[in-house]
Formats: C-alpha cells, sequence, structure tokens
C-alpha cells in the first residue's frame, strides 16, 4: 500500500479537493467523481459525501493508496 502525508495548514480540507491536492483525482470534479462512485474510506468508513470535512489526524483511503493528514508541525523533516 502506498502512503501519503498531506500537511493540513487549517482547519479542514473537503474530502474531494483533497483527493485532487494528493494527485488521486485531476479535479474537484474528479474526486466527486471518484466518492459518489464508492470504495473512498475516511478511518475506515466508506464515506459518500464528496465535500466532508477531512481534519488533521483523520487518514483516508482509496484503493492501494493511504492518505494521513498531518498538521505542519507533524511532518518529519525532509
Amino acid at each position: 500500500m502506498q502512503h501519503i502525508e498531506f500537511c493540513l495548514n487549517r482547519e479542514f480540507v473537503q474530502l474531494n479537493q483533497l483527493l485532487k491536492l494528493t494527485g488521486l483525482a485531476d479535479s474537484g470534479g474528479a474526486g466527486k467523481a471518484l466518492v459518489a462512485a464508492g470504495g473512498v474510506l475516511v478511518d475506515g468508513s466508506e464515506e459518500l459525501r464528496k465535500t466532508c470535512k477531512i481534519r488533521i489526524g483523520q487518514v483516508v483511503t482509496l484503493g492501494g493508496v493511504e492518505i494521513k493528514v498531518l498538521a505542519a508541525a507533524e511532518l518529519p523533516p525532509a
């Protein structure tokens, strides 16, 4: 499984936008289509709300990719 660490520097990001920002969807609209098709998990449960709020500490899974949402201070040094 591929792991992506996404740095969130605000309160939340919409699920469809997170998929776009991590490169799993070409656009926000494509992200909405992925969510609507099913198979997107948030913290282990299927999520069908296209613009649900994803916050620091949550994990989003799509296929073989896991996105862990971290605060800017949690990122390891490059």
